[in-house]
């Protein structure tokens, strides 16, 4: 089910027409008519001029300047703005047919527009696939940074010693002894993750994981979300 026009274009502006599919749940829609749109706006600015020469021309700079502008609106768009705890309560979107899909699903967005509908709505429906492919990330990371990953697993143990020695002791009964010892281990796992770069594996993963989030959430297609 697509539109290319407005089939209400009569009785309904087209403003209005996109907030009721925006509010109903027709991303997919806006995502096709936004890519229309701005084909047709490309055809009609290459076509305005009578030289052959002159037409091509002007086509090719048009698109490319329009991809130029989605491109570079990337790093204007926060992701995360809509973004809400429930999106990571539901199942984990299928890897083969739901996140990756095939050639057909991906295209260069056609414009700011289309590429900050794109982010945001594909962010909230693959947030768990995001965060299963961070986790991968940062445990890639951590393989090729042995100092990292024993600087995190002593980090791990210290506190697992701490909370062992507060249950065997009680110090729950006497705050000042066990606030001494919380600041104590806070002091030694901030120095042992600066000394042994476990905050250099957790940039590196932030790093790649967010490039690959974005750049996939922009060119993959908006599909039709399930409905009840």
């Amino acid at each position: 089910m697509a539109f290319s026009t407005n089939p209400l274009a009569l009785s309904v502006p087209d403003n209005a027409f996109e907030s009721w599919l925006r509010d109903s749940g027709y991303l997919e829609i806006l995502d096709q008519r936004s890519f229309s749109t701005t084909t047709n706006t490309t055809t009609a600015s290459a076509t305005s001029s009578t030289p052959i020469t002159t037409t091509i021309t002007g086509g090719i700079f048009v698109s490319l300047f329009s991809h130029i502008l989605a491109l570079l609106s990337l790093f204007t768009i926060n992701p995360l703005s809509k973004l809400t705890t429930d999106d990571f309560s539901g199942q984990t979107p299928s890897w083969t047919r739901a996140f990756f899909g095939d050639c057909g699903s991906y295209s260069f967005p056609s414009g700011s527009d289309q590429t900050r509908l794109r982010v945001q709505e594909n962010l909230k429906r693959y947030a768990r696939n995001y965060a299963s492919l961070f986790i991968l990330f940062f445990a890639c990371t951590l393989y090729q940074m042995p100092l990292a990953l024993i600087g995190l697993i002593s980090s791990l143990a210290l506190w697992d010693i701490f909370k062992f020695c507060s249950d065997r002791w009680e110090w729950d009964q006497y705050s000042v002894i066990r606030q001494v010892f919380v600041r104590t281990a806070q002091c030694a796992t901030a120095v042992i993750l600066i000394c042994l770069n476990v905050q250099m594996a957790l940039f590196c993963a932030l790093g790649v994981s967010y490039a690959v989030m974005i750049l996939h959430a922009a060119f993959r297609k908006l599909t039709p979300t399930k409905r009840t």
